[in-house]
């Protein structure tokens, strides 16, 4: 059977065009999602992000789904589930 642990998604590496990478918490990844979402127009979304009423649905539905959201030519925003030990 396999480890939950495997399963977890506490923290985040993020990559962002002309950004250093950051190491961000579940939450913080979803609050910076809605923050990015918020500035897209509503065309410019996925069509699959477009059936959600809320940013946050669509922010978490990106968290669980994807690693990558297009946020403009030439721009890229990606995000990773990574394990911190210490």
């Amino acid at each position: 059977m396999p480890d939950s642990l495997m399963y977890q998604q506490d923290y985040f590496v993020v990559l962002e065009t002309n950004q250093p990478e950051q190491f961000l918490s579940a939450l913080e990844l979803l609050e910076k999602l809605k923050g990015i979402l918020h500035k897209l127009k509503f065309e410019d979304l996925p069509p699959d992000l477009r059936s959600f009423e809320s940013q946050e649905a669509q922010a978490k539905y990106l968290i669980d789904t994807s690693c990558e959201l297009d946020v403009g030519a030439g721009e890229y925003l990606q995000w990773y589930a990574v394990r911190l030990e210490k």
